[in-house]
């Protein structure tokens, strides 16, 4: 089934249930090497790039048994250092933390440089200048990146020059087994760096801080297995909340943290949409008829990069003119191609999208060309006049769970195709 085809124009009523966070689960199951011993992870959500970093693990020696559909055992006690195959690495952008979990473990590391979405520059200098403070030798030859610690790492002061993620995870995973204290600075902020740090906490860590911009670490000679559960996606939801705002209707979200969608439901209600909060359950009423609005994307707890693209669909049929700044990467705007084959009127000038209203999309013929570019375009089918037909969908698989079973249960006229 290569393409998604979408009868647009039908409003969205019901439930959805939001799955596990691909950008938490991805961290933490990397984290269970360092473990070296069995570990149970709940709310893994059943995505593309979920199994395809399973597979690595199994690859490199790990047994990994799924106990029921979200809920997965872990073996790494046989995990061999410096195997994961790099047909499978270079998919992923998340296989970065394979360099911070061997290097906990096993003092030394070798893997292929990672893949994932290309939506601009996406450097691992950061993670090389910090595994460097902590004391090991890092080489990179464009294919695979390789650092040693023979005398094994120890706890040093890193200052990021500017908030990453990815470098902020990878620095708790090489930390949490490193002799003495690491304190990051100017360290990344999201829900998903505080549920790697729950994670490694009761494995056995010492992490103090995750969710502000210093974080300790104490290091501890091992970690041991554990079960731990994953939080909710805040992208899949925010992605449904846009959904139903473009389309109009009323749907509730269950199992979310409304504290992590706040500048979503802001943006939302600054836009006439109405948002209804309760303790672990989100309602978004639309009519399909909103106001314009900007949105300068930040690091956490500013707007998220990843709900770019879906508010790009909303600003397109939004009343008056609208503006997107990414100020995370600059090359998100592929998606702007696409649109405009359903009737968008859109401007990317450097890192600026303007966005004039065109009223009503229409179905066309589009590829998706990342991830969340993807998301984007299923909402503006959703909401298009006509038939749209979507390819490019492994992107789409790569981070949501059964989109289409779930939009179809809402109302929606979606299903796969192969052509």
């Amino acid at each position: 089934m290569n393409k998604l085809l979408i009868k647009g124009s039908r409003p969205l009523s019901g439930h959805v249930d939001i799955s596990g966070m691909k950008n938490a689960v991805l961290p933490i199951l990397y984290g269970t090497i360092i473990a070296n011993d069995v570990c149970v992870i709940e709310h893994v959500p059943p995505i593309g790039d979920i199994e395809a970093t399973l597979k690595i693990l199994q690859e490199m020696g790990a047994i990994v048994r799924y106990l029921d559909e979200t809920t997965v055992e872990i073996d790494t006690r046989a995990v061999k250092q410096g195997t994961a195959p790099n047909t499978l690495v270079s998919t992923l952008r998340g296989s970065t933390y394979l360099l911070g979990a061997e290097l906990a473990r096993y003092g030394c590391a070798r893997v292929g440089v990672p893949g994932g979405c290309h939506i601009g520059p996406r450097p691992i200098d950061l993670h090389i200048s910090g595994f460097r403070k902590l004391g090991a030798e890092v080489t990179d030859d464009g294919i695979f990146v390789s650092a040693s610690a023979p005398v094994g790492l120890s706890g040093n002061k890193i200052v990021f020059d500017k908030v990453s993620v990815g470098a902020t995870c990878n620095m708790l995973l090489a930390a949490c087994t490193a002799k003495g204290l690491t304190v990051i600075d100017n360290a990344a902020r999201e829900p998903h760096i505080v549920d790697l740090a729950g994670f490694l906490n009761t494995c056995g860590a010492q992490i103090t801080g995750a969710g502000t911009s210093t974080i300790k670490v104490r290091g501890v000679p091992a970690l041991h297995g554990c079960r731990y559960a994953v939080i909710p996606d805040m992208i899949e939801a925010g992605t449904y909340m846009a959904a139903t705002a473009a389309v109009g209707g009323q749907v509730t979200l269950h199992n979310v943290i409304p504290k992590h969608m706040e500048t979503v439901t802001a943006k939302l209600r600054e836009m006439g949409v109405t948002v209804v909060e309760e303790d672990e359950s989100i309602t978004v009423i639309s009519n399909g008829r909103f106001r314009s609005a900007r949105i300068e994307t930040q690091a956490y707890p500013g707007f998220p990069t990843d709900m770019h693209p879906q508010f790009a669909v909303l600003f397109a049929i939004a009343q008056g003119a609208s503006t997107i700044t990414e100020h995370i990467f600059p090359n998100r705007f592929a998606y702007a191609q696409e649109l405009k084959k359903m009737g968008a009127a859109i401007t990317v000038e450097n890192n600026c999208a303007f966005f004039v209203n065109v009223m009503k999309l229409r179905g066309a013929s589009v590829s998706a060309t990342d991830l969340r570019a993807g998301a984007a375009l299923v909402i503006a089918a959703l909401a298009a006049e006509g038939e749209t037909r979507i390819d490019g969908v492994e992107h789409i698989r790569r981070g949501y769970v059964d989109i289409v079973g779930k939009l179809k249960a809402l109302g929606a006229d979606i299903e796969w195709v192969e052509e």
